[in-house]
């Protein structure tokens, strides 16, 4: 079992009109935070959606301890999920940023709380659309009584014993159209005219500075967009320094990620990751991969950047169940020996224990003596390796280090 300690990572100071300055704005540690390990060793993010139901449904002693084991933190859901955190209580509960859906309550008490184009037309978060209409309607969150309400909604959950939120939608550039899901400037119902990017940013600043500020001592998680905008911007870093974690969606194996330091380069994408570190945020890095190629780039782009508290999530079932789960998940080639460098062509990191190659996309495919014998995480020995574009191993050898934990008796490991 991973070992946990009490820390607090931010203060929480007040600013006049209540709201925490971006200098001194960060996120809290909660009591229980994961301690730093170290870099080479995965820690793993479980999405239990609903396809996960049959596993949380009535567990066994034995495997909700394998479950306590295995996954760090598991993302949830409320009700559902909370009648199961006396077994599992390292939870964070799914909690979406601005959107009213249709069928709430909240949408029928205040629909004047969904954002609107200049025609009087409310608009969606651009999702799912079909037939000119999306489930969810883009709430106003620069509205203080919008605010407070999600506040008070959050503190409702988080009283049932959720360790955190993690928080969808946290979108620091435009997202918010019409029912084909089709960009529509809204309309700023505080000056009456369309709003501006730079103040839908602010609001969001100022929204998540506000829940970390109502929830100092809990965990909180933001899904983001790492290209919302430039570094320089001072709404970006002050809604990354609120969460204790970024999450990157489709992390390594968004298929819109090229090779190079470009626009939308791997090396960007790693920069990026090395910035929410400078701010004092740790990142989860998301894998939408389909294939075996794909859960070992994945593997090797986390443990490139890795500082000790980032966490590996991958959406795949097949991968990360009890029943069917990889065993590159539970990797642990010990500590970094430095940073990531380019060898050969190749983007490369040194461990204890191991090493990681990868070879960024749209490259050449290359071959690579590695000057001894490893192994790969499948278990075959190999003394060199090729690499075609966006494609990585990961390699261990022999070294001192914790053995992992054991599954479950009667489930199957890859």
């Amino acid at each position: 079992m991973l070992s946990f300690r009490l820390a607090t990572r931010r203060s929480a100071l007040l600013r006049a009109l209540g709201l925490l300055t971006a200098g001194l704005l960060g996120a809290a540690a909660a009591s229980g935070a994961i301690a730093t390990a170290p870099e080479g060793r995965v820690l793993f993010y479980n999405g239990a959606d609903s396809d996960f139901d049959v596993y949380t449904k009535s567990p066994t002693p034995e495997v909700q301890a394998w479950m306590r084991e295995k996954y760090v933190r598991m993302q949830t859901y409320s009700p559902y999920f909370d009648s199961r955190l006396s077994w599992y209580p390292n939870a964070l509960e799914y909690k979406d940023a601005y959107a009213i859906k249709p069928g709430w309550q909240i949408f029928k008490d205040h629909p004047e709380w969904v954002l609107r184009d200049s025609a009087g037309n409310m608009l969606y978060i651009p999702w799912g659309c079909s037939n000119g209409t999306c489930p969810q309607y883009a709430a106003d969150f620069g509205n203080p009584a919008f605010r407070a309400n999600w506040i008070a909604e959050a503190r409702a959950s988080l009283a049932k014993g959720y360790k955190g939120l993690w928080i969808d939608d946290v979108n620091l550039t435009w997202r918010v159209g019409n029912g084909n899901g089709q960009f529509v400037n809204p309309v700023d119902p505080r000056t009456g005219q369309l709003m501006t990017l730079t103040d839908w940013r602010r609001y969001f600043a100022v929204f998540m500075e506000e829940v970390r500020a109502a929830f100092p001592d809990i965990e909180i998680a933001h899904n983001a967009i790492w290209y919302a905008g430039p570094k320089s911007d001072p709404y970006i870093e002050r809604q990354i320094r609120a969460a204790d974690w970024y999450n990157l969606e489709r992390g390594a194996t968004d298929a819109g990620i090229r090779g190079g330091a470009g626009t939308w380069g791997f090396e960007t994408w790693l920069s990026y990751i090395d910035y929410i570190h400078g701010l004092g945020t740790d990142v989860i890095v998301m894998d939408y991969g389909t294939t075996t190629t794909h859960r070992v780039y994945a593997l090797a782009a986390y443990l490139l950047a890795s500082k000790g508290r980032d966490l590996l999530f991958s959406n795949q079932l097949a991968w990360t169940a009890p029943d069917r789960w990889w065993k590159g998940y539970e990797l642990d080639v010990g500590a970094a020996l430095g940073e990531r460098y380019v060898w050969n062509g190749l983007l490369r990191r040194d461990f204890a224990c191991g090493m990681v190659l990868l070879n960024q996309p749209d490259m050449a495919q290359k071959s690579v003596s590695l000057g001894g014998t490893w192994t790969t995480v499948d278990g075959q020995s190999v003394s060199s390796v090729t690499l075609g574009a966006a494609q990585a191993a990961v390699l261990t050898k022999s070294c001192t280090r914790d053995a992992p934990p054991k599954p479950p008796t009667g489930l199957q490991v890859n």
